[in-house]
């Protein structure tokens, strides 16, 4: 039988038909306003992505009167329209789901290392993560870390793949995006004038509040350090101690001198029992007090080792260099020019710029059964391997001048400071073995953290050990100073890198020691006796550093400061007492002169 088009057509649907029509498939979602998707997101982020923020503005003095209720809908209103604002930038036909993708991911990671870890994010800190390497980062990896980012971005992200947006025209886009800046704006401008008294009095005594504004304070930040090349002229180095020559204690030295500069990581001054610490995290260096200077009251340029390492190695110090125009050579620069050998070891992330015209030997890397033991990473001690054949590669001529030896340390980096000493020198259980610090007793914690002090304690007694054994050929002496400190837990705060003006002081706080031999005293004309009084409760800072190398080396400059240097008062007191005591007195100090600033 042959069948006809009519025939094939499908019958109408009937009450009465033996079976029931297939169900029609499921609708799709209406398409969103560009608006409703601002909005949404700009809610989300201020609210979910921002309990660091409202975690410290309920801590405020008066938060649970009326009055302080009413202060943190205003800033809620406040944040909420700063986010609706820079959306209303990007809120355009192919860029409004990736810019509101990338800031619910930047607002998540946000809001996880600030509540773990009781950060604030700044331009200085987006520098350190910047910087880091990928050890460092992946010591920061947790599960902790991955669940918490993906209960906050997940569910907006999915939200925004799945949910259409209506298309508009290009007027009506513009007009739109122009409306919605707009309202942002006004209700910023009608919130603040709501609070203004209590919003100033508040942003002026907690300042750290500015800096937990999320995601807002990562995109200021971000802008910042792209804002950079154009506030410094990256394009041109500006030379310093061109001029840099050796002073008259090199003129027919028998023995050149020999300087070991070792340039901490992390350093809590607090924790150093050399410093007075119950605990005896230093023996080494503690039988060793006689000989050694340790400053009491010392403290860094910066909060991180990305701000503290250039500006500590800087002739500008630390108003001068966070306000310069231009980047300029460094001390290592002006050690060489001096006509210096100079060698600088790296067991972490790099110099920080200030080698870069020199050249650093990394020791990260190295194979070594006994201090390598955390793959890719190694004990500081391995920076002592080799270290004779290291110098001896050195030009020949500069050695018979003199030697500066640079060793960077890994020293107390966290937050795995578990791996930065070696079995035998865990003194203090039990450890913190998580990166996770939060998830740590703080004992545990403070536990790990000393045992790294005890490691950094071997190996600045294996770097004394070492120069003794190079007395018979050159004049010799140690400098270790730390160029941050560290949180704890206190006030749930960890690790570092707050802004420097809101940082606790344990961040800020640094372990100085210094070691001179008798010969090295002699050749500066000052003791460690006068020093270790002079410098017991004496404030000095990372900008005494520059200019406190180049007068222990006697090297002239119109760079050098004499009044910055912290070996000054002891010499010129040694020089008085010299004076006083006369050719029929004590026998005076090797005569030095003293390098002096030119004009």
């Amino acid at each position: 039988m042959r069948l006809t088009l009519p025939q094939l057509r499908p019958l109408p649907p009937s009450s009465s038909a033996p079976h029931a029509a297939s169900p029609s498939p499921t609708a799709p979602p209406q398409a969103l306003h560009p608006a409703w998707v601002v909005l949404l997101i700009s809610l989300w982020l201020a609210t979910v992505c921002n309990v660091p923020l409202w975690r410290e503005v309920a801590a405020l003095p008066g938060h649970g009167s009326l009055r302080g209720w009413g202060f943190a809908l205003a800033f809620g209103a406040i944040v909420t329209a700063g986010n609706a604002g820079l959306l209303a930038l990007l809120a355009w036909r192919w860029t409004l789901k990736p810019a509101a993708a990338l800031l619910v991911v930047m607002a998540a990671f946000g809001a996880y290392f600030m509540l773990a870890f009781g950060i604030a994010i700044d331009a200085s800190m987006l520098t350190n993560v910047l910087q880091t390497d990928v050890h460092e980062a992946g010591d920061l990896l947790s599960l902790r870390m991955l669940v918490t980012v993906a209960a906050l971005a997940a569910p907006p992200l999915v939200w925004l793949v799945r949910t259409p947006v209506r298309r508009l025209s290009p007027i009506k886009q513009v007009a739109h995006n122009g409306l919605l800046l707009a309202g942002s704006i006004v209700v910023i401008v009608a919130s603040l004038l709501m609070v203004f008294q209590d919003f100033s009095s508040t942003m002026r005594n907690h300042t750290k509040l500015r800096y937990l504004i999320n995601p807002l304070n990562s995109v200021y930040a971000l802008g910042n350090v792209a804002a950079k090349p154009f506030r410094i002229d990256n394009r041109t180095l500006v030379p310093v101690g061109r001029d840099a020559h050796l002073g008259a204690s090199y003129a027919g030295q028998a023995k050149p001198p020999l300087l070991v500069l070792v340039l901490g990581e992390t350093g809590r001054s607090g924790n150093f029992g050399i410093n007075g610490y119950a605990r005896d995290t230093t023996p080494l260096l503690s039988a060793r007090s006689k000989e050694l200077v340790s400053a009491g009251n010392a403290w860094s340029c910066g909060t991180s080792t990305a701000a503290s390492v250039p500006c500590m190695f800087s002739h500008l110090g630390k108003s001068g260099y966070e306000g310069r125009s231009a980047n300029f050579e460094s001390l290592i620069d002006v050690l060489h020019h001096a006509g210096l050998a100079v060698l600088w070891l790296d067991n972490q992330s790099g110099c920080k710029g200030v080698c870069d015209r020199l050249g650093d030997t990394n020791t990260a890397n190295l194979k070594d059964p006994e201090l390598c033991a955390h793959k890719g990473e190694c004990l500081d001690r391995i920076m002592l391997k080799d270290l004779d054949a290291r110098i001896a590669a050195l030009p020949a001529e500069q050695r018979q001048r003199g030697t500066v030896v640079v060793m960077h340390q890994l020293g107390s980096h966290g937050p795995a400071y578990f791996k930065r000493s070696a079995p035998d020198a865990k003194k203090f259980a039990p450890e913190c073995t998580s990166t996770a610090l939060q998830e740590c007793d703080r004992q545990q914690v403070v536990n790990a953290y000393d045992n790294s002090v005890v490691e950094t304690d071997r190996f600045l007694d294996g770097v004394l050990q070492w120069l003794g054994r190079q007395d018979a050929t050159a004049q010799t002496a140690m400098v270790y100073v730390a160029d941050h400190g560290e949180s704890l837990g206190e006030n749930n705060i960890y690790l570092h890198g707050l802004p420097y003006s809101i940082a606790p002081d344990v961040q800020k706080h640094v372990p100085w020691i210094t070691w001179l031999s008798p010969a090295m005293q002699s050749r500066i004309g000052a003791s460690t006796g006068c020093l270790q009084k002079d410098l017991r409760e004496r404030r000095i800072t990372h900008d005494h550093y520059f200019h406190s190398v180049l007068g222990l080396m006697d090297v002239q400059t119109g760079a050098y400061q004499p009044e910055q240097d912290m070996f000054t008062p002891c010499r010129d007191a040694g020089a008085a007492q010299a004076k006083a005591d006369g050719p029929g007195g004590a026998t005076p100090p090797l005569a030095v002169v003293a390098p002096t600033r030119k004009s």
